[in-house]
């Protein structure tokens, strides 16, 4: 279930992904994370802009994530980079391996943010990659979206 960013405050987002891949679908997943990762988390300073979600021994794990290190955690610290199980249903999930294997799509954390109940989900897309000429186009249209309505604005006055 897709969330509106308008209405969430989110953990951490990744800005650059709508930018650099044609979202197809927008999947929410679970994350398993251990208690200083979740204090980063709620604090705002986690990273996912390098991040990707990929297939590793049965299970689907998020590499390159970036949470630093909670100070008041000491000795029971986290690594910042480590691998992070992503929570699934098995049909999801192979449906999603599926798609990454066949249609050769890849899975692009969107952003992180925490639910009614408190726990921590990752938006994960399911995501084709943009070239060059692609991305020119986007842009083109989101400016020339941007002109019209300044136009409109203008015309109404």
């Amino acid at each position: 279930m897709a969330r509106d960013p308008s209405t969430n405050r989110y953990a951490a987002l990744n800005r650059k992904a709508r930018h650099d891949f044609f979202i197809e679908q927008v999947i929410e997943a679970g994350l398993m994370l251990v208690g200083s990762e979740v204090k980063t988390l709620r604090a705002g300073q986690a990273s996912i802009a390098e991040a990707f979600a990929a297939y590793k021994d049965g299970d689907i794990y998020l590499f390159n994530a970036y949470f630093p290190e909670y100070a008041g955690a000491n000795q029971f610290n986290h690594p910042p980079r480590r691998p992070r199980k992503l929570l699934l249903r098995n049909r999801e999930r192979e449906r999603l391996l599926g798609q990454i294997e066949r249609a050769g799509m890849t899975l692009i954390p969107l952003g992180i943010y925490f639910n009614e109940r408190g726990i921590a989900k990752l938006e994960l897309g399911l995501a084709k990659g943009k070239r060059k000429v692609d991305k020119r186009a986007s842009e083109k249209e989101k400016d020339w979206q941007r002109e019209k309505s300044r136009l409109l604005r203008e015309r109404n006055k």
